[in-house]
């Protein structure tokens, strides 16, 4: 309501005059078919006025000398240049890009259509494009969902210097804690302001509920009292006047309610169907984007029972993956082949390729094709929070959160033995997801699973594979003996890569991965004092390029401080009744704007090599 997105039924949202605001939504938009800098250009409002630009000057440069037309398009010129500055045009792309390098983009990327990259990444982009925005006010729905540590770090270092208004709604307590100044608690439809972090508002809300109890117990107390007066003396004329004033209290006295505890959602997946021992394989799978090369001639099997993790830094290719194996997308080469008698379902991290947005709750309950009887439907969708009007939601005005839990719903209800779930987690709250942690432990059948939750997978996953530089690793065991065997092949990867890191091995659930420690006491040595001292080369180059950096980034700050006062004074009325004041500072502004944009020029110049620096 705040960004515009929907109208109140009643009541008004009032904006101060020019105030800006900018929405991330929690769930997917929509960013177009083109590049990601034509995508954050067109975010921040300077595409259109940079054509616009670009176009009037081609029709300068064809216009006669000192003709009424090309007067007319110079003062426009000049009006165009004065808005395209002042929104920050001209330092805009390498803007851009330092603030998609914070979110974990590589520097290419800029250039790359937005329609190559993964959900995730697609949230990340269109981040980056209310960020770029520069917004007196940011409206944050769950902007961590989609973002590992370091990229949230980051975002955290640029929401503090964030000058205006942060409104966000997270369920990640350490982002909450490190970054709210204050709570608004919506509860019983009202809502509670606490001026304090997080953390504090944990402790005060728990306390405003333990008074709220004990004036709730005083009040039942108070009404008993006098309910029993009124009783006993109903009938009696010498107290007639204290029983109608007793009376006439209880009417009027305002009943105080705890709020009630919270539903929780009853998960159970239905007994699955037994399949065959092998499940899904991939032979020879390829899969590019463009000139994106994904993974190439990857082979990959997965067999009965078995509960795997997917694992990958973001962009390894896991969702697309898994949009192979699901059979949303066919592969540029090899085969998906499915195993005898599997049943298999796919949740997408993308809710809108669970969901139909146009249809209601209901409709999509009913499209599961599953033979429970409407009253069966009812219930089932009553256990995941679904009850009375909520069945005739709009699928497109559910949260995250309900969205998550409607897709999930669908799966209860699809007869499957092959889960293929891409961030089912996204969007649970701490007991939802524990339920479904719960539910899925239960399950009979093949789990295949991507998820950013750490812990969950450890406590899921018996498989854990990893797709790293386009190739798949496989190792047995849960998330925690993943990780200490990654670091054990850290350890030896520089050392016979055909006696270690790929040796595989035979176990009775499937392939695995061994490690052979064929390294002796010396030549670690010798390699550790390498490491070193490449460590230290690394260090030098990078530090060539830092110095220069550092008093760039100094030089632009000023330079953008020194614009933004001389913007200032040129909007008071005394400096622009004085026309050599003005003057003066057209062309000071002009000279510091210039010098901006050779600073910008030599920052992403220096930046690009310090990427290269390994």
């Amino acid at each position: 309501m705040i960004s515009g997105e929907i109208e109140p039924d009643e009541g008004k949202v009032t904006l101060s005059p020019n105030v800006k605001a900018g929405y991330l939504p929690q769930d997917l938009v929509e960013l177009g078919d083109g590049t990601v800098i034509h995508f954050l250009r067109s975010r921040a409002g300077l595409l259109g006025l940079g054509e616009e630009l670009d176009a009037t000057r081609g029709r300068i440069s064809e216009c006669p000398e000192g003709s009424r037309e090309l007067a007319g398009l110079l003062a426009l010129h000049e009006t165009l240049e004065r808005d395209f500055a002042h929104k920050g045009g001209y330092e805009f792309d390498a803007t851009a890009r330092k603030v998609l390098r914070g979110l974990g983009f590589a520097p290419g990327d800029a250039d790359r259509c937005c329609g190559e990259f993964s959900g995730g990444w697609r949230m990340r982009i269109a981040l980056a494009g209310v960020l770029l925005q520069k917004p007196d006010i940011l409206l944050l729905d769950e902007p961590t969902n989609h973002l590992d540590t370091e990229s949230m770090e980051w975002l955290e270092g640029w929401l503090r210097d964030h000058r205006g208004v942060l409104i966000f709604v997270s369920h990640d307590r350490r982002f909450a804690d490190k970054m709210a100044t204050e709570v608004a608690e919506l509860a019983r439809g009202e809502i509670t302001h606490y001026q304090m972090g997080y953390e504090r508002y944990l402790t005060e809300a728990e306390a405003a509920r333990e008074r709220l109890g004990r004036v709730i117990e005083d009040q039942k107390e108070r009404i008993l009292h006098m309910q029993r007066f009124v009783d006993r003396f109903r009938y009696k004329a010498s107290k007639a006047t204290q029983v109608q004033s007793r009376i006439k209290q209880l009417e009027k006295m305002e009943i105080y309610e705890m709020d009630a505890p919270s539903k929780t959602v009853n998960i159970r997946f239905p007994d699955a169907p037994r399949s065959g021992w092998e499940v899904v394989s991939g032979k020879g799978l390829s899969k590019s984007y463009g000139e994106i090369r994904v993974f190439r001639d990857l082979d990959v099997e997965i067999n009965r029972g078995q509960r795997v993790a997917l694992v990958g830094v973001n962009g390894a290719g896991k969702s697309t993956l898994l949009r192979l194996l699901s059979g949303a997308e066919g592969p540029d080469a090899g085969e998906v082949r499915l195993g005898h008698n599997v049943r298999r379902a796919y949740f997408s991290q993308e809710s809108s390729q669970n969901l139909d947005y146009s249809h209601t709750v209901w409709e999509e309950a009913s499209r599961t094709g599953s033979k429970v009887t409407e009253a069966e439907k009812r219930s089932l969708l009553g256990a995941f929070l679904f009850s009375g009007d909520d069945i005739r939601k709009p699928v497109r005005v559910l949260s995250g959160g309900e969205k998550s839990r409607l897709a999930l719903f669908k799966l209860l209800l699809s007869d499957t033995n092959f889960l293929i779930l891409d961030e089912p987690t996204n969007h649970l709250d701490a007991n939802t997801l524990e339920i479904f942690e719960e539910a899925l432990l239960q399950y009979g059948g093949t789990i295949l699973i991507v998820s950013h939750d750490r812990f969950f997978l450890d406590s899921l996953a018996d498989r854990v594979l990893e797709l790293r530089d386009g190739a798949l690793y496989d190792y047995p065991g849960n998330y925690s003996r993943f990780i200490e065997k990654r670091e054990e092949s850290r350890a030896f990867r520089a050392g016979d890569e055909a006696g270690g890191v790929k040796n595989q091995a035979e176990r009775a659930d499937g392939p695995s991965m061994t490690l052979k420690n064929t390294a002796d006491t010396a030549g670690q040595r010798k390699k550790r004092q390498q490491e070193a001292q490449e460590r230290n080369r690394v260090y030098r180059e990078r530090k060539v390029f830092m110095d220069k950096i550092g008093p760039l980034e100094k030089s632009i700050a000023a330079g953008e401080a020194r614009r933004d006062e001389i913007d200032a004074l040129l909007c008071q009325a005394e400096i622009l009744a004085d026309s050599a004041k003005v003057r003066e500072l057209f062309l000071e502004r002009g000279a510091v704007t210039e010098k901006m944009e050779s600073d910008y020029i030599e920052w992403e110049r220096l930046s690009e090599a310090l990427e290269g620096v390994s």
